[in-house]
């Protein structure tokens, strides 16, 4: 007798999909055991006469076995479990049963879903060993159980992850095991493509579950005309939109799609949808034709000439591969699903134009062409797509751009990633948190010399973690900068909880781009010191070494104070991230004095003279002020005596001669002034020149400092120009000015009331 597998009625399929998408699980029950619930956990839903509906967040495990359940159901599966305690056999005796988690069926396909979920914190590592080796076990019994219910379906054992970090290595085994793989950001895809496309989302999993495989009992011939345009052969045809959706498939940049191939469409806009099938509906039709690339591995397809040909064109009967995910949408995505729903797409031609294994960067070049007068593409994407398209290109420096780029998306993509959910990925929008943009990774990397640099020929030089191609590369280099950032993380986390707009600075675009390029500066430094070879040895191990100068930079960020964190914040602009990076260098060059990358010292040098231009310009005006000042002050006193009665002689005389040589040297009709040939010092022999009744008429009030009111002789309220002489002679013989000479000359500055410097 055939097993009968326990399945849900069809008509029970649509109320059942809003339980399973409830966060609650509910239960109806006596009033009387209402106390008995609530002590469990559960709450009060709905009170009735002589009952009440308690509920309770589902555990979370079975939330996401609801939420791939539903999924399913929206997609438009008609057969699916009917509940989470379905057991199939795949043997003889009565212990050969296998539970599944959910089966959904339609009238081709029969999937079989296993369920894992974490509830971690931090996504959890599992290589699925024993999970995979016991599917091989039981597979073929199964099928068997299975086909007798669903003759001639084909059948595809999936893994559906929720919050688990699957490594490359475990992907490939579960390929290799012809197992199928999902994660919680794919099931999320799935159901937002369901929002727009209803059941028509179902042949984009399809495509990705079945990609390559055969499509039973479709007619694939459809009359064409072969051409050339721009170089590159095409064929033009017309096919019913339903035999297109079929084969079609259009993938959306997201953390879903970050394993398959490039994904430069924008997701299909539902609003727009619903214009395009309401004007389908009521009769209206598409003259543009909808443009595709047929994936067909490298392969000519058959293309049955007529003898009919027309210059450089020929007519012909075009048999496209009966295969499911092996027409990908350049441009028309809308034109196409607006069909999805409608009985025309059974009747109704739409015109295309397919390409056929088109190159990645042609794809991407041609939706650039079509897009130009339309929504621009933003450059966060861009970055996006040429990570994926550029990966294989010949030019080898644009191969080398995509490694950045790609390695900038794991960081932002990978369960693993301290930066998952920091990095702004396609068409995102930016947030206080997230906020770093593929662009400023791809720059600390490039500009870290992790990869090295490169002409369209070949390496110039190699950079420290290069390992001779793109493949052997990504992986090391990526996981190296995770350990990097994870170490960050934990150690900062002041800066890594909070936002820019709550003072966050590190965890930013300038902040990321100069804690890139300090990595790798500390990297080329132990290499250089023969500490160790990046290239040869493990992630870990380089880790470990750079950890030990990398604790100085943090120790540094940790420690400064809330005006060196905002002015931090300040440096925006391209030259913020350098700026970033010199604080960080020097942090670790004072502990460790052997640390001396390239441009530190001379950056040092020139922080050390920040000061100095504001500093000239304040003493230049400083100085102009006394000059004016105190001899205004001296002609109202004496009149025309005031030199001889005012100032020293042996300051007269000095200046005199000094008047005297510049006088010669002048040009014809320039006078020199003997007063304006005084040195600054001098102006305070002027000032203590004479006794202390003449100083308190006319010097004390504006040359006495508020600090020197109190001073114990009146010739010693006059001694800040000391200090201000010896500053004006360290800015004159190019010495460095400090930050507490200058907030001196500062407040002179602002003690004679004159215009602010900056």
């Amino acid at each position: 007798m055939t097993e009968e597998i326990a399945l849900l009625p069809p008509a029970s399929v649509s109320r059942e999909i809003a339980r399973r998408l409830s966060p609650y699980v509910r239960e109806k029950i006596p009033t009387a055991r209402q106390i008995e619930y609530e002590n469990d956990g559960w709450v009060l839903d709905k009170q009735l006469k002589s009952q009440v509906w308690m509920r309770k967040l589902k555990r979370q495990e079975i939330a996401f076995e609801d939420q791939v359940w539903a999924m399913c159901a929206r997609l438009g599966f008609e057969s699916l479990s009917r509940d989470r305690l379905l057991s199939i056999s795949y043997g003889k005796s009565d212990n050969e049963t296998k539970q599944i988690d959910v089966l959904a069926a339609d009238d081709d396909v029969v999937l079989v879903i296993e369920c894992k979920s974490s509830a971690a914190e931090q996504a959890p590592t599992h290589a699925f060993k024993t999970e995979i080796e016991s599917i091989q076990g039981y597979r073929a019994g199964l099928i068997g159980t299975i086909r007798a219910q669903f003759p001639n379906h084909k059948v595809r054992f999936v893994f559906a992850t929720n919050n688990i970090n699957v490594s490359k290595d475990t992907l490939e085994r579960i390929g290799n095991a012809e197992i199928s793989y999902l994660d919680e950001e794919a099931i999320s895809y799935y159901h937002e493509l369901a929002n727009h496309l209803g059941s028509a989302a179902k042949f984009q999993l399809l495509g990705n579950l079945f990609q390559g495989q055969q499509i039973a009992a479709m007619d694939a011939s459809v009359p064409a005309i072969q051409g050339r345009m721009g170089g590159l052969t095409y064929f033009s045809f017309a096919i019913e939109p339903e035999r297109l959706l079929k084969i079609a498939y259009v993938l959306h940049r997201n953390n879903a799609n970050l394993r398959w191939m490039p994904t430069y469409q924008r997701i299909i806009k539902k609003s727009r949808l619903k214009k395009v099938s309401q004007f389908v509906e009521d009769g209206g039709f598409f003259p543009n034709s909808l443009v595709v690339n047929i994936d067909n591995g490298g392969k000519k397809l058959k293309f049955d000439r007529s003898e009919k040909q027309s210059g450089t064109t020929t007519l012909g009967i075009l048999h496209l591969p009966r295969k499911y995910r092996s027409a990908y949408v350049i441009d028309g995505q809308h034109r196409l699903y607006g069909f999805a729903h409608s009985d025309r797409a059974a009747t109704e031609l739409v015109p295309v134009v397919a390409f056929v294994d088109l190159p990645g960067e042609k794809q991407l070049e041609l939706f650039m062409q079509i897009n130009e007068n339309q929504q621009a593409v933003p450059k966060n994407l861009q970055n996006t797509l040429n990570a994926d398209l550029l990966w294989t290109s010949p030019d080898k420096k644009k191969q080398a751009h995509a490694l950045k780029l790609k390695i900038a998306q794991l960081l932002g993509e990978q369960k693993s990633s301290p930066l998952r959910g920091r990095v702004i990925m396609g068409e995102e929008q930016a947030n206080d948190r997230k906020c770093i943009s593929l662009d400023a990774i791809q720059r600390g990397i490039d500009r870290g010399r992790f990869i090295g640099e490169f002409t369209a020929a070949g390496p110039k030089k190699f950079g420290s973690f290069y390992r001779t191609s793109n493949d052997d590369t990504c992986t090391p280099l990526a996981e190296f900068l995770e350990l990097c950032f994870g170490y960050l993380r934990d150690e900062i986390p002041k800066q890594w909880n909070i936002g820019r707009g709550e003072g966050g600075f590190v965890f930013t675009n300038a902040g990321t781009e100069g804690l890139l390029r300090l990595i790798g500066d500390v990297v080329d430094h132990l290499r250089d010191q023969g500490r160790l070879e990046p290239r040869d040895a493990t992630p870990q191990e380089v880790f470990a070494q750079v950890r030990g100068l990398l604790e100085h930079a943090v120790a540094y960020i940790v420690g400064l104070t809330v005006d060196e964190a905002a002015e931090f914040r300040g440096w925006l602009g391209s030259g913020g991230p350098t700026k970033y990076l010199r604080k960080f260098q020097a942090a670790i060059h004072t502990a460790v004095p052997v640390f001396e990358p390239e441009g530190l010292a001379e950056w040092t040098t020139d922080q050390a003279k920040q000061f100095n231009a504001d500093s000239y310009s304040m003493a230049h005006a400083i100085e102009a002020h006394l000059n004016a000042d105190i001899r205004q002050r001296l002609e109202d006193k004496f009149g025309s005596d005031w030199y001889k009665l005012g100032v020293p002689k042996k300051v007269y005389q000095d200046a005199q001669s000094r008047a005297a040589e510049k006088q010669y040297e002048a040009a014809p009709g320039v006078k020199i002034d003997w007063w304006d040939c005084l040195y600054l010092i001098n102006y305070r022999e002027v000032l203590v020149h004479g006794n202390m009744t003449l100083w308190n008429e006319l010097y004390n009030d504006a040359y006495t400092l508020p600090s020197d009111k109190k001073a114990s002789s009146w010739k010693d309220k006059s001694g800040w120009m000391i200090q201000l002489n010896d500053i004006r002679n360290k800015i004159s013989h190019n010495g460095t000015v400090t930050e507490e000479e200058y907030e001196f000359l500062h407040a002179m500055h602002s003690h004679f009331g004159l215009a602010s410097s900056s």
